[in-house]
């Protein structure tokens, strides 16, 4: 299969550059990219750097990678949209519309996406991801009183995952609790969820997939025979089912969807902003 370049390039971390391109590069199956990222071009040099590299790729492939850029600053976009690509420029397809429409030149300044200018919001962030950290796989509940939400589930079943991006995306307090296979013997609700079942959010995992996780983990061990994983989610969903405890299946869905999702059905706000 052909592989086609792609290069990122920013004046910043390249996340922004990243999340939209591979957004976008998702909508062409049967295609293989080769993704390199190209943070910090914040100097001309860099700028220039950044073309020699892209130049040398196309001659060594015979095609013009793919470029996506976030830079915002014109003479650092002019040198890299002449190198020997395809130039797709996210501030440059949108900005110009946005002036149009509000009536104000934007600032073109680089950086405020992922700076720290809003102090407020990022010292959320961060109470928030150290919540999640303190608050994982059950081992302290005193502090479920301050959480928005808590993730109940068998264990390897996506909880920690989806708790940081929520902490970090949204500034949420999410925790984690997980289901022991005692908890499922009896199919109760585990004495610290008891008093906080509002905020409970249940998720599950196909059994052959948890099966396949859990034998990375631990080979050959009762943990992750195919009796216990589907025992532990058969258990798991008929308690969600019994304390009317919403949950979703993390199999084949990211993060970023089951965060979404969740935030959607419970009606909480985030607390950060956009």
């Amino acid at each position: 299969m052909p592989k086609r370049t792609v290069f990122f390039v920013s004046d910043q971390t390249g996340v922004t550059a990243e999340t939209m391109g591979h957004s976008l590069l998702t909508q062409f199956e049967g295609l293989e990219f080769k993704a390199v990222t190209l943070p910090f071009v914040a100097t001309v040099e860099k700028a220039a750097e950044a073309r020699e590299r892209i130049d040398a790729t196309a001659v060594a492939e015979g095609t013009p990678p793919i470029i996506f850029s976030t830079l915002i600053k014109d003479d650092l976009r002019d040198i890299v949209k002449d190198a020997n690509g395809v130039f797709l420029d996210f501030f440059d397809a949108f900005l110009g519309p946005l002036e149009a429409a509000l009536g104000v030149k934007s600032s073109h300044a680089a950086g405020r996406a992922h700076g720290m200018a809003d102090l407020q919001s990022y010292t959320q962030r961060i109470n928030a991801t150290n919540f999640a950290l303190s608050n994982d796989d059950g081992t302290q509940t005193r502090d479920y009183q301050q959480a928005d939400v808590i993730l109940v589930g068998v264990s390897r079943s996506g909880k920690t995952p989806t708790c940081l991006y929520m902490a970090l995306q949204y500034g949420l307090y999410a925790a984690n609790f997980p289901l022991t296979p005692e908890d499922l013997e009896t199919v109760r609700l585990p004495g610290p969820l008891a008093s906080h079942k509002a905020k409970l959010y249940g998720l599950t995992i196909r059994p052959e997939r948890l099966q396949q996780i859990r034998h990375e983990r631990r080979p050959n061990s009762s943990y992750a025979s195919a009796q216990q994983v589907a025992f532990e989610v058969r258990q798991a969903e008929a308690l969600f089912e019994r304390f009317g405890i919403p949950f979703l299946d993390t199999t084949d869905t990211s993060v970023e969807e089951l965060g979404s999702r969740i935030m959607q059905k419970t009606g909480i706000e985030r607390r950060l902003r956009p």
